[in-house]
């Protein structure tokens, strides 16, 4: 999740409720170590003293020598793990021969397993389960539980589907089942439509020898969504989050390779919702241009101040 799962955001999930394991943006291979690229690639990946482990590193590309380095890098860096993106379906990244575009190179994804290994380290991969057809995954899967990475997550949708379709969870048992007569030692585990804790706990009580489950676009309907015990929250609640997130982009933004404070504008919606008066807040939000503004506007709104002053709850 590019401009998402970065140090900014992630204090603020670990504040509201951490997963078990976060990754980082995605970011690709040959930036970790080009002389003209490392110094944004570095501050993207950089993880503050005050978060408690080092996320899994997600990196994308289509070349194993530029794994091979970048696994030594990364190493250097601190980061225990490292994922590689064979899901993305972006057009940009499909052009550039990473993400899901891997689904139609086997040979490449080969190679970029093997050097992302070079380091040391455990290897994941996030995938689809094809590229056009849904049927793909009965020698996509397997050829990639073949490679022995450390753990296999399945975005139960092909390419062509992009998010469009519901998640097929029909084929997870199958995919369990590969899993275990031809690499029983690899972790397997889903990703599509799960938009919280409990729903990931009942998924993998509905499905036995389900490793795990990550959840990705849930986090923009509840930033709570990884509450293992969940309970009702306040719009006063949401608007403190945005307030944490602010005071960090403020103090990692030099990390950066630019401000990029027009990225923070696709949070909004997670914070200013349903409440009398919460588009037209927005509205003036995404009129900002620096985080001071975006203070004030909390500050002074009066349909924020009077959701945040009744105690009104966030709806879901």
């Amino acid at each position: 999740m590019e401009a998402v799962t970065n140090a900014v955001f992630r204090g603020v999930v670990e504040q509201a409720g951490a997963p078990d394991l976060f990754y980082t943006e995605f970011t690709h291979a040959k930036s970790i170590t080009h002389p003209k690229a490392k110094f944004a690639a570095q501050g993207r990946l950089y993880v503050p003293d005050s978060e408690p482990k080092f996320p899994v590193i997600q990196l994308w590309g289509n070349d194993g020598k530029d794994y091979e380095t970048a696994s030594v890098a990364v190493r250097e860096m601190g980061y225990e793990a490292i994922n590689i993106n064979m899901g993305c379906p972006a057009p940009t990244v499909i052009k550039n021969h990473g993400g899901s575009d891997m689904i139609r190179h086997p040979d490449d994804a080969a190679a970029v397993i093997a050097g992302a290994k070079k380091a040391g380290l455990p290897v994941s991969v996030k995938t689809r389960l094809g590229y056009s057809d849904l049927d793909e995954f009965r020698e996509w899967i397997p050829f990639l539980l073949r490679q022995d990475v450390q753990t296999l997550m399945v975005h139960v949708r092909t390419r062509k589907e992009m998010s469009k379709v519901p998640a097929h969870y029909e084929v997870i048992d199958e995919l369990i089942q590969m899993r275990d007569a031809i690499a029983p030692d690899t972790l397997i585990g889903i990703n599509g439509d799960v938009e919280n804790r409990t729903e990931a706990v009942q998924l993998a009580l509905d499905h036995p020898g389900l490793d795990g489950v990550m959840i990705g676009r849930g986090i923009f309907h509840n930033p709570f969504c990884f509450e293992t015990e969940p309970k009702s929250h306040t719009i006063g609640e949401l608007v403190e989050l945005l307030r944490l997130q602010l005071a960090n982009f403020d103090k990692f933004s030099k990390r950066y390779d630019n401000p990029r404070f027009a990225y923070l504008k696709r949070f909004f919606k997670i914070y200013i919702k349903d409440f009398a008066g919460s588009n037209e807040a927005r509205t003036e939000l995404m009129d900002t241009t620096s985080t001071d503004d975006v203070r004030r506007v909390l500050d002074e709104n009066p349909h924020i101040q009077a959701a945040v002053q009744s105690g009104e709850l966030m709806k879901s």
